[in-house]
């Protein structure tokens, strides 16, 4: 299992546009992948929009993004990527 955490930087937290791309990226992935704020009990699948909209994640929030299966590190990586070049 891998993680990675990220506290959103952009003013209007996580919004649509950044989280349609981390859920089109994270759904070519195989591993089992959640994201989860900070502070927050529940743990949500990172590949759908929906869930990841329902966290309400605002700036200077942060995430934890979990990833574990065969891919994992290459979720995390990809994850990782569009998090801080988007959010």
């Amino acid at each position: 299992m891998k993680e990675f955490k990220y506290v959103i930087k952009d003013e209007q937290g996580i919004h649509a546009r950044p989280a349609g791309m981390l859920v089109k990226e994270l759904g070519r992935k195989k591993s089992n992948i959640t994201i989860q704020k900070i502070g927050d009990d529940r743990v949500v699948n990172a590949k759908s929009i929906m869930a990841v909209m329902s966290l309400g994640v605002k700036k200077d929030n942060e995430v934890l993004i979990t990833a574990d299966g065969g891919d994992e590190e290459e979720a995390i990586q990809a994850a990782e990527k569009i998090l801080t070049e988007n959010l």
